[in-house]
C-alpha cells in the first residue's frame, strides 16, 4: 500500500499499464501540479500552522463540520504514514499541551458555552493518541525556524 502525487500534466489514459499496476498494490493517486517530476511520494512530515488559540479552538471544538474536517485531516495523514505537526503560534505563553489548560478562550465572555482550556487541552491528547498527531507552540517570531525544524531542514539549530 503506497501513496504517489502525479503531476497534472501527465496526460490521462497514456499510462495505463503503471495505473493498473498500481491499483493492484493498493496505491492511491493524487493528481496535483509538481513543480519538478511526474510523480513524487509524500513527505513524510507536514506542518499544519494556527495563527493562535483560538483558531486551533475553532477547529477542534467548534461546529461538527469543522471537527469532522480537522478529524479527517488527522487520520488521512496518519492513514499515509505522515506525521502531522500542529504548530500553534500564540502570545499567550503556551509552550507545551499541559499550558493549554490554563488558556483562557476569549469567546467566554460572548458564550458560556465555549470551549475552555481544559477541554481543549483533552481533545488535544485525545487526537494525539488516536491519530498520532502532534500539537506544538510557539510565538508567532519563532514559527519559520521551528517550522524548519519540524520538517528536518535544519540541523544545526538548537531543538
Amino acid at each position: 500500500m503506497g501513496y504517489i502525487i502525479e503531476d497534472t500534466r501527465q496526460k490521462q489514459g497514456q499510462h495505463n499499464i503503471k495505473r493498473e499496476w498500481w491499483a493492484q498494490h493498493k496505491t492511491t493517486i493524487t493528481r496535483c501540479r509538481l513543480p519538478f517530476g511526474d510523480y513524487a511520494a509524500p513527505p513524510r512530515v507536514a506542518v499544519d500552522t494556527k495563527a493562535n488559540m483560538s483558531e486551533i479552538a475553532t477547529n477542534m471544538c467548534g461546529t461538527a463540520v469543522e471537527h469532522a474536517r480537522f478529524r479527517e485531516e488527522c487520520k488521512s495523514a496518519q492513514s499515509h504514514g505522515c506525521k502531522l505537526y500542529f504548530l500553534i503560534e500564540n502570545e499567550d505563553g503556551i509552550e507545551k499541551i499541559e499550558d493549554v489548560s490554563q488558556w483562557v478562550n476569549p469567546r467566554l465572555s460572548i458564550s458560556p458555552k465555549a470551549v475552555t482550556g481544559e477541554r481543549l487541552m483533552k481533545s488535544m491528547i485525545t487526537m494525539s493518541e488516536r491519530y498520532g498527531c502532534e500539537f506544538m507552540f510557539c510565538k508567532p517570531e519563532e514559527a519559520a525556524e521551528t517550522i524548519l525544524k519540524l520538517l528536518g531542514g535544519d540541523d544545526d539549530a538548537d531543538g
